[in-house]
């Protein structure tokens, strides 16, 4: 995950503390999307080549196996093609998904920027964050990723997506307000005048 509108937006005073990325386990997820439709996808033309002649009476002995597929009926045909499209497409999505999505923490803000084309970038002062929860399955914890959700005043719960080492995110977020607090009890003391 690169970090390139968060590096840009970054104020002058402003320090970048931690940049999410996304776990390998989400590239697994979407590259099992297409072994699952094109499973799927064998399993429908298997089952239609099988049951088939059953239905409709037909009898295709001597025939080799790509001419039986091409004889197959064209609802099957469209059927197991769709299918296997849907499968690419949520592996494309996810994908996607992955390379324009940043999240980060400076010591004055959480940045949560995702969008290919239209680009939606919610940000929550670091002084306005009340909690933040790591959610962890069992697979999550063995593995190392999770989702992390940020509660903030007056913006609810915010879930981001699954990244790699949550609770170190947790812990920069933790870093991030304690060195806001100091910064906001900085108080400079006036000078005192003399008196006349």
């Amino acid at each position: 995950m690169n970090a390139d509108y968060i590096r840009q937006s970054l104020s002058d005073d402003e320090e970048l503390i931690h940049i999410a990325r996304f776990h390998w386990m989400y590239v697994v997820g979407a590259c099992m999307n297409v072994l699952f439709s094109f499973a799927l996808t064998i399993f429908i033309i298997v089952m239609a080549l099988k049951f088939e002649p059953l239905i409709f009476g037909t009898v295709n002995q001597g025939v080799g196996f790509t001419d039986q597929v091409m004889n197959l009926h064209a609802g099957v045909k469209i059927l197991a093609f769709f299918i296997f499209v849907m499968g690419l497409l949520k592996f494309a999505q996810m994908m996607i998904i992955k390379a324009t999505t940043e999240i980060g923490v400076t010591d004055i803000r959480l940045v949560y920027k995702r969008g290919l084309v239209a680009r939606a970038v919610g940000e929550i002062n670091i002084d306005r964050v009340e909690g933040v929860n790591v959610l962890q399955g069992i697979l999550g914890r063995m593995l190392g990723y999770g989702r992390v959700m940020v509660r903030g005043m007056g913006v609810g719960e915010v879930i981001l997506p699954p990244i790699a080492q949550p609770i170190r995110f947790k812990k920069a977020i933790e870093h991030a307000r304690t060195k806001a607090k100091k910064k906001n009890n900085m108080v400079v003391m006036p000078t005192a005048t003399p008196e006349q």
